[in-house]
């Protein structure tokens, strides 16, 4: 009896040792995630193919992303796949060394029709393209979130939907696929809400096309009685595909330009003449330029050493005459120019979307201009004045639109099924001149645009327009200081449809750089 009883002692202390030592071991388990994740892929393996995402189109419903379909194969990895594949794969190099892994894989082929039971080749459709038309519009994504542009802004519109395209195998114990076992395919949801802009896309082509010569710099083509953006391009451009390299680009082609600030120069003489035109100030003001003025202790020259001699408006706002107009600004008050800059839409932020919003620009206020000097810079676009492309096209459509200002849009709408269902709210345009004052500002920039030097007319085409060669206080490595080249323009100039502005950031002379992509832009729009 005794005896039995110390053999159950030892069967139950053995027990005991047993279960505390499949205890420690799963415990042990616990903390070893990857042996977990193993565990849990056990019986199953999904290869995800790729995700679809709402449609993002022109005013006109023509898609700007999804124009084109990728081919995507998902792959058992047997001899038998790879003599099907071996003929299509884009990629080789990478098709080999995912192949030797021994699990299920994707890769990109050149046609769906591979017939291997081991391939499932999904057509699946490709957001971008190469080039992208408005890429800096439309941003990019990061692992299936948009980061930047409107697939940041309307993130939630454009993948509200589980539209994720994938497919599953069943496995053994390693992760390789069993013999025999058919795969289960899973196909993402159609997204049927999508984003209408008001971009049209074949403006937005001219723009990008013509603007391919500007190094650094960009193109805004505003509707003019609309304010609704038709053409909006930055340049340099990038692709979705080499951020890291866009990122390291000193040029900074992930910027949109349209939305910085910049030192305005002589188009801002507009804003003078308006505020002279607007306050009752002498318009037959005439000013004899023999190459420079003094302000108090300060001399400012003209970009023509002799002078332009006896000038009036007309003539001072075609050659552009900095001494001209310095004098001109003289017969006000800067509390006067300020507000007839305010008026037509300068200090003011252009809200685009919720994370597309051009700056507000710098103004100087009314303490600084009481210096002299500072008054003098402002009345010919110098000093701390900055502006957006953005703000100088809306100007522009002012001066081509009897004086209102209109709302800048660049979204017309969300879509479903490509169709126009919730209307984006806008602002409401101002008063920003007078249709008086905008009419004399027309005239002369249509005279401005008539001088035979002025590089940004096309044949066949009536404009008005104004250039500036802003400058920036920085110099290069010779001591030449990097200057601004701006023209912004309305066409036809009897009956203006369409405002033009073309930056050429650190370009130089604007009727050298930015007048002849205005040239190609005007003619190439007319032409349509």
């Amino acid at each position: 009896m005794r005896k039995l009883k110390n053999r159950l002692a030892v069967l139950r202390l053995l027990l005991v040792l047993l279960f505390c030592t499949v205890a420690v071991y799963l415990a042990w388990l616990m903390q070893k995630p990857e042996l977990l994740q193993a565990a849990a892929g056990q019986g199953s393996y999904t290869c995800t193919a790729g995700t679809a995402a709402g449609t993002i189109y022109d005013r006109n419903g023509v898609p700007l992303v999804n124009t084109k379909s990728v081919c995507t194969a998902v792959v058992s990895p047997t001899p038998e796949a790879a003599e099907a594949l071996l003929p299509h794969v884009l990629d080789a190099e990478a098709f080999y060394e995912k192949l030797a892994q021994g699990k299920p894989f994707t890769c990109t082929v050149d046609t769906a029709d591979i017939a291997c039971p081991d391939v499932t080749v999904l057509e699946i459709p490709q957001r971008y393209t190469t080039p992208q038309p408005a890429q800096h519009v439309i941003g990019y994504t990061q692992e299936g979130k948009g980061v930047a542009g409107l697939e940041s802004a309307y993130d939630a519109v454009l993948r509200g939907v589980d539209s994720q395209w994938s497919v599953t195998f069943s496995v053994d114990g390693k992760g390789k696929p069993l013999a025999g076992e058919a795969a289960q395919v899973r196909y993402g949801a159609n997204p049927v809400q999508g984003v209408m802009t008001t971009l049209d896309i074949r403006m937005q082509r001219i723009c990008e096309t013509a603007g391919a010569s500007l190094q650094k710099g960009c193109v805004v083509v505003m509707d003019v009685e609309s304010g609704d953006i038709l053409g909006l391009a930055s340049f340099p451009g990038y692709t979705p595909d080499a951020l890291g390299e866009a990122m390291q680009d000193p040029d900074s082609p992930m910027i949109q330009r349209a939305l910085y600030a910049y030192p305005v120069g002589s188009i801002f003489k507009l804003v003078t003449a308006a505020c002279a035109y607007e306050n009752g100030a002498e318009t037959a003001f005439q000013w004899n330029c023999n190459g420079a003025i003094s302000i108090g202790s300060q001399r400012f020259r003209c970009h023509d050493p002799q002078g332009h001699g006896l000038q009036n408006l007309a003539d001072a706002m075609r050659n552009s005459c900095n001494p001209y107009f310095i004098a001109l600004g003289q017969t006000f008050s800067g509390k006067e120019l300020l507000e007839t800059a305010k008026a037509l839409g300068f200090g003011t932020e252009t809200v685009l979307t919720s994370n597309m919003i051009g700056s507000s620009g710098t103004l100087p206020t009314l303490q600084q201009l009481k210096l002299p000097a500072e008054q003098a810079n402002f009345s010919f676009g110098q000093g701390i004045l900055t502006a957006t492309p953005l703000q100088i096209t809306r100007m522009t459509c002012a001066i081509a639109g009897n004086g209102t200002l209109p709302a800048v849009r660049l979204v017309r709408g969300v879509t479903e099924n490509g169709r126009t269902v919730l209307r984006e709210e806008t602002g409401l345009s101002e008063t920003g001149i007078s249709a008086d004052t905008a009419q004399f500002l027309r005239r002369l920039m249509c005279y401005t645009a008539a001088d035979e030097d002025f590089q940004g007319m096309p044949a066949h085409v009536s404009m008005g327009a104004k250039t500036s060669t802003a400058q920036t206080g920085r110099v290069d490595e010779s001591g030449d200081e990097y200057c601004h080249g701006w023209v912004t323009a309305f066409f036809p100039a009897d009956c203006p449809q369409y405002a033009v502005t073309v930056l050429a950031e650190d370009g130089g002379y604007g009727n050298q750089t930015a007048a002849p992509v205005l040239r190609q832009i005007a003619a190439a729009i007319m032409g349509l």
